[in-house]
Order: structure tokens, then sequence, then C-alpha cells
């Protein structure tokens, strides 16, 4: 398939979708969109103003001022939120926490669905977030359901956190209880909500990587790719 596509990675917080996602892209030669980083970013600016990030009509009220980049390069992505370089703010804790019910909120979800649909039909495309095989690209070429079990998918968000602000990555402590529970409380939340719940799509394909690493999870996304005529 030398023309577009579209490859689709769902599921939970943790299993890896960015950085397998990201060099799938960069093996195809593709284009790479994160979603949720859209949803982060909408939640950073609620808070900036002050809003409640369970009022649902306040936040949608916010909606037509904001002014942020979508970038779709499968290197190092600038993220900037009215001119503002905001890459580290929206994986922060603040946002973190906030982030569920604001990208439960159907109004956001709507406001977005648009502009990641036309981002994810561009050209060569690998697109991740929790509904991109369910709502935003059903006819995606390929879709992904990425899964790990949860003490594997904590620990990896505890390194990830760790590295993110410079500290130690170790897997035990008072930190990693506090990871095992917010995945616990995300996982239930974007399983549960009534827009677009993250679920795997009936024609998606599992792929366990609890045990897997990410070079080894990265070549089997590619061979199930290599399946479908994309190269």
């Amino acid at each position: 398939m030398t023309g577009g596509f579209v490859i689709a990675i769902d599921g939970p917080a943790g299993t890896g979708k960015s950085t397998v996602a990201r060099r799938v892209a960069q093996a195809l030669d593709a284009g790479y969109l994160d979603t949720g980083a859209m949803y982060r970013i909408v939640t950073l600016a609620v808070l900036k103003a002050a809003v409640d990030p369970t009022d649902d009509a306040a936040v949608a009220a916010l909606l037509p001022q904001l002014d942020f980049d979508s970038p779709t390069n499968a290197g190092p992505q600038r993220h900037s939120l009215a001119g503002t370089e905001v890459g580290t703010d929206i994986r922060g804790p603040a946002v973190t926490l906030a982030v569920t019910p604001v990208s439960a909120n159907p109004a956001v979800r709507a406001w977005l669905l648009d502009r990641q649909r036309l981002l994810a039909r561009s050209g060569r495309m690998v697109v991740e977030g929790r509904d991109i095989g369910t709502v935003v690209v059903p006819d995606a070429d390929l879709k992904v359901y990425l899964t790990a079990d949860a003490e594997e998918r904590a620990r990896r968000r505890h390194r990830q956190n760790a590295a993110l602000v410079g500290g130690p990555a170790g897997d035990a402590g008072a930190d990693l209880a506090a990871v095992v529970t917010d995945l616990h409380r995300r996982d239930t939340k974007d399983a549960s909500r009534t827009h677009a719940p993250l679920q795997a799509a009936a024609d998606a394909v599992v792929v366990d990587s609890s045990e897997l690493a990410v070079e080894e999870t990265v070549a089997r996304v590619l061979a199930l790719a290599a399946e479908r005529g994309i190269r």
C-alpha cells in the first residue's frame, strides 16, 4: 500500500500506545497523531481558565476560544496552547487528574472529532487513543487494541512519570501505589462513560504487551500492517 492508510491503535493508559504508535509511524514513514494530547490540552486550558472540569456546560462554553496545535510528525512533537509551548504541562499531575471528566464531556468529544478525523485521513497515518477504531476512524485499514495486565501498566506509567520529573524510576513505594489507584480510576471511568467508551473494536486485533518489549510490540504491529499490504 503506497498511498494513504490509517492504523488505529487504542487501549488503556500505560500500555505503551504512544511509544509503539510513534515507532510504527517512523518505520512506515507515516504521520503520528496522539489524540490523548488533544484532550490534555483542552484540560489544561480548562484549568488555566479556573473552570470546573466536571462542569460540562462551562467547559463547553470555553471551547470556541481555544487555539492549539495538533502536530502529526513522528519525531519529537511540540504542543502549544495559544502560542505557548505546553508539552510538559499537559503531562503533569493536575492535568492527569482532570482529563478524565473533560474527555468524557460530549461537547469536547464532538468538538475534537472533526479535527481528529481530518488529520487521521490526511495521508499515511498512525493514530492512537481510546476510540480511534470505534469512533474516529471506524474504517481504519488496521485496528489494534493494545493491552497489558494492570500491574505492568502501573509500573510502566510510574517509570514514565519519574522520567518526566527527572526522579528515580523504581517500582516500589507509595508513588507506585498511587499510580495503580489512578489507572484503575481512569480505566473504570473510560470504559463506563456514555459517549465513546474505551473498548476494542469488533474487528480489532488485540495485542497483549504484558511480556513484550517495546521492540517486540512494534514488530507485532508492523507484521499485522504488512499482512494488510501496509509497508
